[in-house]
């Protein structure tokens, strides 16, 4: 784990009158969460290059690297990834395999990457370049104040969920889907892509089972949450959020019905085998 809070400068953007619009804000994170890329570029795009609205400010280091967090949100960060490296350590183990974990980067405002700046607007990601999960911990208010999905269970089903990438980055599964990018044209490669993310959810899934069966923490009402953070990040939810109509062959995650049915498939089977999304393709 890393903890960069304080690390770096922070980059903000100013929304309301001569800035960009939270809306425009969600497309750039969630373009960012599944491509890795800078979402500065897809801001950029989004208003035809003109004037972001950007503020730069420098902040003094706060942490050491290598120092674990103090603050209850990044001990909670910390308690959950250590959790999801028990399940798929267990499940590798199983199958023969060994599980390399990940490193999740806690930062704010922005950090580098193998996949380009990471920013605060783009909320979490997962670069394969580095095999590192990045999480500026707002973007968890901006989950609750924006599209109404709070709690501990719904933030520790976005840290699962972008695990869930490590874990297809590390079998292939990416590296498949990427592939595919050069040869089919961009409506197939959504398509993809949504059935990529919701293998990712289902995987989110997975972690909860096998977390609930070795620790038994989650209490009525806790499952539920990680279903609304997961509705919550519904291509049609989003769209129809930020431009008022639903335009299917542009999702790239799933609907939100799709996502809460992956992820409840996952956290009933807890079987790597009920997450194939791809099956029959």
């Amino acid at each position: 784990m890393e903890d960069r809070r304080g690390a770096s400068g922070g980059r903000g953007l100013s929304i309301g009158r001569g800035g960009v619009g939270l809306g425009t804000i969600v497309i750039a994170f969630l373009a960012a969460w599944l491509f890795g890329i800078n979402p500065m570029t897809v801001l950029s795009l989004l208003t035809g290059g003109g004037d972001l609205g950007v503020s730069t400010t420098q902040t003094a280091p706060q942490t050491q690297p290598g120092q674990k967090p103090q603050d209850e949100g990044g001990q909670f960060a910390s308690v959950v990834l250590a959790s999801t490296e028990d399940t798929w350590q267990k499940i590798f183990q199983q199958a023969g395999a060994r599980y390399t974990p990940p490193t999740l980067v806690l930062f704010s405002g922005r950090t580098s990457s193998a996949c380009g700046l990471g920013d605060a607007a783009a909320g979490p990601f997962y670069c394969p370049g580095d095999r590192k999960v990045y999480v500026d911990l707002s973007f968890f208010q901006l989950l609750h104040q924006r599209f109404g999905a709070a709690g501990d269970t719904a933030q520790a089903y976005v840290i699962a969920h972008e695990v869930g990438h490590h874990v297809q980055n590390l079998i292939g599964t990416m590296d498949k889907v990427q592939g595919m990018r050069s040869r089919v044209g961009q409506s197939q490669y959504n398509q993809l892509s949504v059935l990529l993310e919701l293998q990712a959810d289902c995987y989110a899934g997975i972690w909860a089972h096998h977390s609930q069966q070795s620790r038994q923490w989650l209490e009525p009402g806790d499952v539920e949450e990680a279903m609304r953070a997961a509705a919550a990040v519904g291509d049609d939810n989003i769209q129809r959020r930020t431009q008022g109509t639903v335009v299917p062959d542009a999702f790239t995650h799933g609907t939100s019905q799709q996502r809460m049915q992956w992820f409840s498939r996952g956290f009933e089977s807890g079987s790597v085998q009920a997450c194939d999304t791809f099956a029959g393709r």
